[in-house]
């Protein structure tokens, strides 16, 4: 068990300068440019979906809570909303980083995910969705603990680099027990492996609207645990805190279940058929 515990400790603090000089960059970039970003999908009107998803997948922590803000305004369109929620990638960019994953199929991964959602939002709005008028009613993003945007560049990134460690930690120790007991060649036999089933599941799993989730789908893809196919559904699904600040401000809740089901859906598909692809 100590042995466990010391290798565990051990493979999180080689993460850790990693995680740091990236979130440091993130949280730069989400101070100057957030803002900007923002406004500028709100002026996009029909390339709502392009625009979105080309700066959702840049990892800010607000983004796809602003989105949800704009689309509960109907500021912006459902397709808009979707794409951006699609290309969202929370925590799993410095994660892959900082574990020093191949700058191409870093590249391959954030393309896949802008090209998904670019494709679903124009298809929800060329089927649709129309934009609607309402009052636009951005609340301040800031408040949100998975954000801490108030805290200053250096002590956000601090902050975001041991709730992270942390969860990496929990989730090594959990791993390395698992495979201490059972085994690598076992583990990658489950359900995370297997076809549709993996999908299936890694969607649901990234719907939780917590950068844990994130964390532990792409920590179960280096682990070997989880095929690509099965973490770009659940990294798809993932929209940070997204789907939590929709359905606290959007009061349609049947709406909101639908958005929820309609992402659900598009993130399995995506991953069963990037999973064919010769991407990962």
């Amino acid at each position: 068990m100590w042995e466990i515990i010391a290798d565990s400790l051990v493979d999180t603090v080689k993460l850790v300068p990693f995680l740091l000089l990236t979130y440091l960059a993130m949280e730069y970039l989400e101070h100057r440019a957030g803002g900007a970003a923002a406004a500028l999908v709100r002026r996009a009107g029909k390339c709502g979906p392009a625009l979105g998803a080309a700066v959702g997948v840049v990892p800010q922590c607000g983004f796809s809570a602003a989105a949800a803000n704009l689309y509960a305004g109907r500021v912006i369109t459902l397709g808009t909303l979707i794409a951006i929620f699609l290309s969202t990638s929370d925590e799993m960019l410095p994660i892959l980083i900082s574990a020093q994953v191949s700058p191409v199929l870093i590249l391959r991964i954030l393309g896949f995910k802008v090209l998904a959602g670019m494709a679903a939002g124009f298809c929800i709005d060329i089927v649709g969705s129309k934009k609607q008028e309402g009052h636009e009613h951005i609340h301040e993003l800031c408040e949100h603990d998975h954000c801490g945007c108030e805290k200053g560049i250096v002590k956000s990134a601090l902050l975001h680099t041991l709730q992270i460690s942390v969860f990496i930690l929990v989730i090594n120790l959990i791993l390395n027990m698992v495979l201490e007991h059972v085994g690598a060649e076992t583990l990658s036999q489950w359900i995370w492996n297997r076809p549709v089933a993996g999908q299936l599941l890694s969607g649901a799993l990234g719907l939780i609207p917590n950068c844990a989730s994130s964390v532990v789908i792409t920590q179960l893809y280096l682990e070997g645990a989880m095929n690509f196919g099965a973490m770009m559904s659940g990294l798809l699904a993932n929209t940070g805190v997204g789907l939590l600040i929709l359905c606290r401000v959007n009061r349609h809740r049947g709406e909101n279940l639908r958005i929820i089901g309609l992402l659900y859906g598009i993130s399995v598909v995506g991953g069963m058929v990037v999973g064919l692809l010769p991407i990962g």
